[in-house]
C-alpha cells in the first residue's frame, strides 16, 4: 500500500496533489470528530493534529504574490486552524463538522480544476527562413 501511495504521489500533478491533501485532511479530520464523539479526546488530538499538519502545509506553501485566491485561501486556512483549536479545547465535534464541510466543498473545486485538461504548449522550434537584414 505504501509503495502504492508513493508511486500515486510521485506521478501526480501538483492540483492532484492539493486534491490527496485536501482527501487527508477530510480523512483526517473525520476520524478526530469520531474520536471526540466516543469521548476518545487523546485518539480525536492525534487525527486532529495530523488535519492540521496539512492545513500549515497549504497555508506556508500559498504563494501570496498570486492575488486575492491566495489571500483567501489563507483566510480560509486560518479559520480552519482557529476552528480546529477550537474543537479541540472545547470538545465539541460539531466545530469540525463545520470544518469537514468546507473541506469538501473546497476539495471538490480543486478536483473539477485538477481534471481540467492543460492546454498543449507548443515546443521551441527554431526559426527557419526569416530575413532580419530587412
Amino acid at each position: 500500500m505504501r509503495q502504492y501511495t508513493q508511486h500515486n504521489v510521485r506521478t501526480a500533478t501538483p492540483g492532484q496533489l492539493v486534491v490527496m491533501l485536501y482527501d487527508g485532511m477530510i480523512r483526517f479530520l473525520q476520524q478526530s470528530k469520531a474520536a471526540m464523539e466516543r469521548g476518545e479526546r487523546g485518539e480525536a488530538g492525534l487525527k486532529m493534529s495530523r488535519a492540521q499538519a496539512i492545513v500549515t502545509e497549504l497555508r506556508c506553501t500559498l504563494d501570496m504574490t498570486q492575488g486575492p485566491v491566495s489571500a483567501n485561501l489563507a483566510a480560509v486556512y486560518d479559520w480552519w486552524t482557529g476552528e480546529m483549536t477550537a474543537a479541540r479545547m472545547s470538545g465539541d465535534p460539531r466545530r469540525l463538522a463545520a470544518v469537514i464541510s468546507g473541506m469538501t466543498e473546497l476539495r471538490g473545486a480543486w478536483a473539477q480544476i485538477a481534471a481540467t485538461a492543460r492546454p498543449a504548449v507548443e515546443t521551441a522550434r527554431p526559426v527557419v527562413g526569416v530575413n532580419l537584414a530587412g
